[in-house]
């Protein structure tokens, strides 16, 4: 099976880099070991700080899905150092992990030209020096202009 893009891991970036190129009309793959741990979060509930508050303000300004997301799976929001200067204020969300990992999945599952596929990809397929594809723990092997791990 061939693709445009072929995307491995279904964690923050792998969701952002798959809605993406799904979006842009390109027949997009991503690949995850379990499909129900698709937008799992690391073992912080929370999203924002000082720095990846940045990061998530940059990605929803670009139309990226992680600050969306938190509003939907978010159950407390406040705002860090508020008693001093703007350039040290930053937002942060605590979020429900399985509530967040559900909407991400879903987010997943809904877009046109977006498949998930629960695989283990174990290397990447070559033609010369230019990557053409990933092969999974199963001897699958799936094709793409564009490969993203």
């Amino acid at each position: 099976m061939n693709y445009d893009v072929i995307v491995v891991g279904g964690g923050h970036a792998g969701i952002e880099a798959s809605l993406a190129a799904a979006r842009m009309g390109h027949k997009t793959l991503l690949i995850s070991m379990l499909a129900e741990n698709v937008g799992a979060t690391s073992c912080n509930p929370a999203v924002g700080g000082l720095a990846k508050g940045h990061l998530v303000r940059e990605l929803d300004a670009l139309g990226g899905e992680m600050g969306l997301i938190t509003d939907e799976a978010g159950i407390q929001f406040r705002i860090l150092n508020n008693t001093k200067g703007p350039a040290v204020r930053g937002s942060r969300a605590q979020i429900d992990m399985d509530r967040y990992r559900i909407v991400a999945r879903n987010k997943v599952l809904n877009t046109p030209n977006l498949e998930l596929l629960q695989e283990t990809v174990d290397d990447l397929l070559f033609e010369g020096d230019t990557v053409i594809g990933v092969r999974t723990h199963l001897l699958n092997e799936y094709g793409a202009k564009k490969v993203i791990l």
